[in-house]
């Protein structure tokens, strides 16, 4: 099969890469567009250290050929941030020294930012839940779970512009 020309909005931004059918989502990320924060780990699906958000819900870029997701918008890590300000996710992962090695960090501070851009008050069960598909060999889970739950009340308790408070 021929190469394709695919369009896609990569982190707020419109781009367009060649890519041959077999290309991954994560090896165009990593080697086209030279975004290092999702990581290949099993290569499989089964460690979610690839996670990103595709169209707003998490994916496993390992197994997603590139072909396929022309049109959609893509955010990865290194969109989350804005300059040097941490979103309130990381800021969380952070005081909550829940990234140790850092691996798998970009691919839970994923699943757990579309957690909560979908349900801004989860109870345990729902991050645990979030994050089943994100396998960390470091920290046992507890400093991420309460790295997001802390994340969800930072939002919770943020001051509402007018704009999201429905003035």
């Amino acid at each position: 099969m021929p190469s394709t020309i695919v369009t896609l909005t990569l982190n707020g931004t419109e781009r367009e890469l060649i890519a041959r059918p077999s290309t991954t989502l994560l090896n165009a990320l990593r080697e086209t567009f030279g975004l290092m924060g999702a990581k290949r780990g099993c290569a499989q699906g089964g460690c979610g250290s690839c996670t990103v958000l595709l169209d707003g819900r998490p994916a496993v870029s390992c197994l997603i050929p590139v072909v396929t997701v022309g049109g959609s918008t893509v955010d990865t890590i290194e969109g989350l941030a804005d300059g040097d300000r941490l979103t309130d996710v990381q800021q969380a992962f952070v005081d909550h020294f829940a990234t140790q090695c850092g691996f798998c960090t970009p691919g839970m501070i994923m699943s757990a930012t579309a957690l909560l851009d979908r349900n801004p008050d989860p109870t345990r069960q729902d991050v645990t839940e979030a994050i089943c598909g994100n396998v960390c060999r470091c920290t046992g889970y507890e400093p991420i779970i309460t790295a997001v739950l802390s994340a969800a009340e930072r939002r919770r308790d943020a001051p509402q512009s007018p704009a999201t408070a429905g003035l």
